[in-house]
């Protein structure tokens, strides 16, 4: 977590169902705020006590008809292997950089990390910084770092018309082609001097522990066959959560677990196999259609709320109200309007449907009703 980081979503889509973040904080609360809610979260309901700390899961295998386990203690080297009727894989997908592998790379004498290390803005004071990649970690660390850096320049290729009125100093530039030992040459032919890189390029799906049997074909960029994204079809006892992206994450990752645990306690039965198997592969097929890479295939975003009605209609769990999505699709036009602003709308619910929108109390008061 790095020293300014906030969420990029606010308040009511990043609660926990039946927990509600604490009154005074921010629209969008700090990565410590955050934090802190999600330890207070797990005594609350007396999770820890569920929880093996310390040990690193090692394997996970079908045999029999159950699910072998294989778990490590990382200190002592004690090696346990458990057997489980379910398992739900739950460690998302934000812990293996996703690097570019830029030809020359290695020539290059300045720094090179990745935003999965970046920290704090201080260590580019008066650095000339180069951040490629225009995701949410791209724009809200380039614009971190552009507070400190001597320059700024932004290497992406998105087609997204961000309105932000960046400061002088913050340049825009096409793909890196290739590094030499003390700047870049992008691909329109012009050439860079820089003293640092940060990557935001992305995370990749990495799963080491889960064998062949399995079922699952696993790359950097997807995980598939995925039954209403996250159910394995081949092995429909293992539930996958999280890897949805262009979504509230918190509120769909919440739904997930109600959904899983719903099929865990026999409250619906799944389709057969070539039923979720015909319902994934149509989704498959219209994403190639469109030219489009496989990594699409977990992206949510217009159909998100469909998604939410999809999963209480044949669990049977509540479903996730239809203003979540619509707060969201407000706060992407905020970011597009200006990414150094929009934290400072403030959402309240006022029902399933309708949602309110203000500046905090210290902006000048504009409401928006929705």
């Amino acid at each position: 977590m790095y020293k300014h980081l906030h969420t990029n979503l606010p308040k009511p889509t990043m609660e926990l169902r039946g927990f509600p973040l604490p009154d005074g904080i921010p629209s969008f609360p700090s990565w410590k705020i955050y934090y802190d809610y999600l330890k207070d979260y797990a005594k609350h309901f007396d999770i820890e006590k569920y929880i093996q700390f310390r040990h690193n899961v090692t394997l996970v295998r079908r045999e029999h008809n159950v699910w072998k386990v294989t778990h490590e203690h990382v200190i002592t080297g004690e090696v346990f292997e458990e057997n489980y009727d379910y398992v739900i894989v739950g460690n998302g997908h934000f812990s293996t950089p996703n690097m570019p592998n830029i030809r020359g790379e290695k020539l290059f004498k300045g720094t090179i990390i990745h935003s999965h290390d970046y920290r704090v803005p201080d260590v580019y004071k008066d650095r000339r910084v180069l951040v490629v990649g225009a995701g949410p970690s791209g724009m809200d660390i380039g614009l971190d770092v552009a507070e400190c850096s001597k320059s700024l320049l932004h290497s992406h290729h998105s087609k997204v018309n961000f309105r932000t009125p960046f400061p002088p100093h913050y340049v825009r530039k096409p793909d890196v082609k290739e590094f030499n030992e003390t700047g870049v040459i992008f691909v329109d032919g012009t050439y860079e001097e820089i003293d640092d890189v940060i990557y935001c390029t992305g995370f990749q799906y990495d799963y080491p522990f889960l064998d062949k049997t399995c079922g699952l074909d696993i790359d950097p960029h997807s995980v598939v066959p995925l039954y209403k994204y996250m159910v394995n079809i081949r092995q429909p006892s293992m539930v996958i959560l999280g890897l949805v992206v262009r979504a509230c994450l918190v509120v769909a990752l919440d739904a997930q677990a109600r959904y899983a645990t719903a099929l865990i306690k026999g409250n619906f039965t799944l389709p057969s196999e070539a039923e979720m198997m015909d319902e994934w592969q149509r989704r498959a097929d219209a994403i190639r259609s469109k030219g489009l890479r496989m990594s699409h295939i977990h992206t949510l975003a217009e159909k998100e709320d469909e998604y939410y009605a999809e999963l209480s209609e044949q669990s049977g769990i509540e479903r996730v109200p239809p203003v979540m999505f619509k707060i969201r699709a407000m706060d992407i036009e905020a970011k597009l309007e200006n990414l150094y602003t929009y934290r400072h709308y403030v959402y309240k619910v006022i029902d399933d449907n309708t949602f309110v929108r203000t500046l905090e109390k210290e902006q000048i008061n504009d409401t928006l009703v929705i």
